[in-house]
């Protein structure tokens, strides 16, 4: 089955990881990485997961309540029954859940992902071929690096003015090609002179 990769924001939004292990370790990782507000319930749980920045660790075996409020859901324990409950209840709830290594009772999966600023590459093979995955995300690194994350932050910021001061969107891809082109030539931001070059509006007031 190909999982429809659907993006979104997770920013400061509450996500429950039940289960202290290192398979929790892992997915705990990945949402720290995009800003999620971290939740965990489990018994036991690893010394390295307490460390986690801003996590609330609950020491407890799972309850329905633990649930409550919650935007996401990754059920990371070792019993399959377990986690099989943990997604009944938050479909019950209308919560989005993940249980590790269950596709049936997975309502979305984790990519892999390749991710500079605000540019986030995912690669899925609908759990096929790990292998594949893996190649594609070492052929995508080249070019998703450090530089791309910077342009596209600075094309962000021109996005206001670009907009004020053109009327079609063939222009404004025009100008962002260019200046595209340009910071990659030069593998920098484009400098003043080369911007209002491109775009002489930048400069008006």
């Amino acid at each position: 089955m190909s999982y429809f990769p659907l993006f979104i924001d997770l920013q400061d939004k509450p996500c429950l990881i039940i289960g202290g292990g290192r398979i929790a370790l892992r997915k705990i990782q990945v949402l720290q990485d995009f800003g999620a507000s971290l939740y965990l319930t489990a018994p036991q749980i690893l010394p390295e997961i307490l460390a986690v920045p801003g996590i609330v660790c609950r020491r407890q075996e799972y309850s329905p309540q633990d649930l409550d409020g919650k935007t996401l859901v990754v059920a990371a324990t070792d019993d399959a029954a377990l986690n099989h409950q943990i997604a009944v209840d938050c479909r019950l709830r209308g919560i989005s859940v993940n249980a590790v290594d269950q596709p049936a009772d997975c309502d979305f999966i984790f990519p892999a992902y390749l991710k500079e600023g605000e540019v986030v590459a995912a690669f899925s093979s609908g759990g096929q071929s790990p292998a594949v995955v893996q190649y594609l995300k070492d052929q995508m690194r080249p070019v998703l690096t450090p530089l791309i994350g910077r342009l596209s932050a600075f094309l962000g910021s021109l996005r206001p003015q670009v907009r004020r001061h053109t009327t079609t969107e063939e222009e404004r891809k025009r100008i962002y090609r260019a200046l595209l082109s340009c910071g990659l030539r030069r593998e920098d931001i484009p400098s003043e002179e080369e911007i209002a070059r491109i775009f002489p509006q930048i400069s008006e007031k």
